[in-house]
């Protein structure tokens, strides 16, 4: 047996609306052990909807619905279930005199129109909306088929999911095995080349292994299905430390971790702390590190030096160096991280110097070249980077700043050897 998730709304189509719903409920699927295979989008028209019905119920057992039960003309969605599979909609008193109660304690008197609320498939049992106006319904219409709707309001829906849809789906027998995944996280080394060092373990059968990339980052999701965590543990575990051994510095963190969350620990535990000289970043990666909750341990601050002047003033770059070398270039960014660890006297100095674009490249200089500094205890060292005009200045910048940061955590791991 497994799940679909059918999304309704003309706005979801149209990318008006990020459809978050379908995330959320294919994680909750996954912690209740459901199988689930495929999600659609239908707009917000009868025919389509019927359609969806159709070839959903041909593939899955159960039908998991959002979106299209608010008052208006386009809200469909129970009619078009009611309607493909015959059933009339009925007016339900219980829920017309909630509709009024809601309405009332919030000082209004409810609009003719909300009693389309009211009107469910016969024979569906209602889905209590503690929150909202919409109820939704759980229904089969067929020994083999249960169907749940729920609004499109994400706040309504998680609600109702949680405290009504599990209770019901743990009292069918769902719920007794659970999909456990942990997130293994790679920075620095491509999509098929970390593909290629773990082969191997991408043709497992439990746990199974597969790879996602994204933003220059790349993930390996390592999920069993077991019938409880300590289970889920003993076999997920071996396999994550296999996989972390073979691809070394390449692996930085787990699950929730990021780069900044990584570095700022490995800071924290060595008792060392780090300041930020930007240029094309503009702040991004003070703010990447300013993020996490108790940075202030070992974020000492930055300086935005984006005009030529701030970088001398403010971090004492070489004007000569400046106007042989250009401000992007290695000499520059070392300068750059020399003058903010200095000045804020912090035990590593981190910068950014580079063309984001559009604009501003040249043929020796192109966009995307950006150039990281970076200075402690040691010395001083740049790192030239080439990260293409066809990124985009926002995802140059991004990677700006993630590199620069796992260039400090390589150094921190490397010293702590």
């Amino acid at each position: 047996m497994s799940a679909e998730i059918i999304c309704v709304g003309t706005e979801l189509l149209l990318g008006d609306i990020l459809n978050g719903n379908a995330q959320y409920l294919a994680q909750q699927l996954a912690q209740l052990g459901i199988p689930h295979y495929y999600q659609t989008v239908v707009g917000d028209n009868i025919a389509r909807i019927k359609q969806a019905i159709a070839i959903a119920m041909s593939r899955s057992q159960i039908l998991i619905f959002t979106g299209g039960l608010g008052p208006t003309p386009d809200d469909l969605t129970c009619e078009a279930i009611a309607d493909f599979f015959g059933s009339p909609l009925e007016e339900r008193q219980e829920v017309l005199e909630e509709l009024h109660q809601k309405y009332a304690a919030r000082g209004r008197v409810m609009a003719q129109n909300n009693r389309k609320q009211a009107l469910i498939p016969q024979g569906a049992e209602i889905l209590p909306n503690p929150t909202g106006t919409a109820p939704g319904i759980i229904w089969q219409p067929r020994p083999d088929l249960t169907i749940f709707t729920f609004p499109g309001v994400p706040s309504e829906m998680h609600r109702m999911w949680e405290e009504t849809a599990v209770p019901h789906l743990k009292n069918q027998g769902w719920g007794q095995e659970v999909i456990y995944s942990r997130m293994l996280r790679f920075w620095g080394v491509a999509e098929s080349t970390l593909a290629e060092k773990v082969a191997p373990y991408l043709d497992l059968p439990n746990p199974t292994v597969a790879p996602y990339a994204g933003k220059g980052e790349v993930r390996l999701r390592i999920s069993v299905k077991s019938a409880n965590p300590d289970a889920a543990e003993a076999l997920i575990t071996p396999v994550a430390q296999e996989i972390q051994a073979i691809t070394g510095l390449d692996y930085y963190g787990a699950d929730d971790d990021n780069l900044a969350s990584v570095v700022g620990e490995l800071l924290r535990q060595k008792g060392e702390t780090v300041a930020v000289a930007e240029s094309c970043t503009g702040g991004l990666l003070g703010q990447m590190l300013t993020e996490i909750s108790g940075s202030s341990d070992y974020f000492r601050g930055g300086v935005i030096a984006y005009d030529n002047s701030v970088k001398m003033g403010l971090l004492g770059v070489n004007p000569q160096d400046l106007e042989k070398l250009g401000a992007v270039s290695g000499t520059v960014a070392e300068q750059m991280a020399a003058g903010v660890r200095s000045s804020l006297g912090a035990t590593w100095g981190l910068s950014i110097t580079g063309i984001a674009g559009p604009m501003g490249g040249t043929e020796s200089k192109p966009v995307g070249l950006v150039y990281i500094g970076l200075a402690g205890p040691e010395g001083v060292t740049s790192f030239e980077n080439h990260f293409g005009a066809r990124r985009g200045r926002s995802l140059i910048r991004h990677f700006s700043a993630c590199m620069a940061l796992d260039r400090l955590r390589r150094i921190l791991l490397q010293n702590s050897q």
